[in-house]
């Protein structure tokens, strides 16, 4: 048995005790050292729905998270005692979107923590061996539960191509923004502009990589010849808004998750003038890069965790920044060590 965050209803969130399976083959045991928060979790906690997803029965919430193998089933090549990062989003593995690498778009695929599947908000989770990726001796574990965002980050800059030289725009300055800036640095841009309401948050970009900030609360977007436009606000008038930055034959990149329909596409606009929109749908093959990125600091994770909750006071975690804005990431601890 081990503890877990439960999901019964909106901020109905409850510790329980639930059991946990030992590794058949192919899998492995993890003592979870952190899980972070992202803002899914927080649209199941608040609201029992996420998108088009529903919560219909009780749920562990939770699929950014690091800890330690503790026990290994027959066929894995991972020893007890390795820190890992865990992937949450599984694949078939045999369809044919598995098969020609794209398993983030699988039809039959589940992802921890996106109900109806149990997540990682718990003591210890067995997991498929494949779902873990070894952190390197430079990234502490506890940062670990970072890498799944900096996945986010990694495959968003993919699918906007991002090449050296590029001017980027970046719309939305929390951590998957703040965190696309980096990556994009990391690309080849030599200008990345953030915008973002909030202040705090803008200040935090430009430390990391932004070369300037623009808070549109306060200031017109006054912007032109932008190569790249990634959003990752969710705000369809942040997107509608950047559109208009674009330089002919350029791209813009929703990585912000986007309502069911939107109105206000200017289709005749990006026709005229062939700009693609494309969107970015969690990651693939994307955890290797991302761990090589922070591993080798020219991705600053650091910066971006500004909270710990003990698992006891995982529903404050999911609170923490609606409550606090500048709040970047918070992790929960299942330990209830702080760090």
């Amino acid at each position: 048995m081990t503890r877990a965050a439960v999901l019964h209803g909106p901020e109905d969130l409850r510790i329980e005790e639930i059991p946990v399976r030992p590794p058949c083959p192919g899998e492995v045991l993890v003592d979870i050292d952190a899980v972070g928060i992202c803002g899914s979790d927080m649209h199941y906690f608040s609201s029992g729905r996420n998108g088009q997803n529903e919560l219909r029965r009780p749920t562990v919430l939770g699929h950014e998270a690091s800890g330690v193998v503790t026990e290994a089933g027959p066929g894995t090549d991972i020893r007890p005692g390795t820190p890992v990062v865990i992937e949450p989003a599984v694949g078939c593995g045999s369809c044919p979107v598995c098969r020609a690498g794209r398993y983030n778009l699988c039809p039959s695929g589940t992802c921890f923590g996106s109900p109806p599947t149990h997540g990682l908000l718990a003591g210890r989770v067995t997991v498929p061996a494949r779902a873990v990726h070894r952190l390197p001796e430079s990234i502490p574990v506890e940062l670990g539960a970072l890498i799944e965002p900096l996945a986010v980050a990694v495959w968003a800059v993919r699918r906007a191509e991002v090449a050296f030289g590029h001017r980027v725009l970046v719309t939305g300055a929390g951590p998957i923004g703040i965190l696309v800036t980096q990556v994009a640095r990391a690309a080849g841009a030599t200008e990345v502009i953030v915008t973002d309401l909030n202040d705090e948050r803008l200040a935090q970009a430009r430390k990391l990589g932004a070369t300037q900030t623009v808070n549109t609360a306060q200031q017109d977007l006054d912007l032109s010849d932008v190569d790249r436009l990634i959003e990752c606000s969710a705000h369809p008038a942040a997107l509608w808004q950047g559109l208009r930055t674009l330089k002919p034959g350029s791209r813009a990149t929703v990585v912000g998750q986007a309502p069911p329909a939107v109105d206000g596409l200017p289709l005749g606009h990006l026709q005229r003038w062939e700009i693609d929109l494309v969107t970015s749908f969690r990651y693939a093959h994307a955890f290797p890069t991302a761990l090589a990125l922070a591993a080798d600091g020219r991705v600053d994770l650091v910066p971006l965790l500004t909270g710990r909750f003990p698992l006891d006071a995982a529903a404050d975690a999911l609170r923490a920044p609606l409550v606090d804005p500048n709040h970047l990431k918070v992790v929960v601890r299942p330990d209830g060590t702080p760090g």
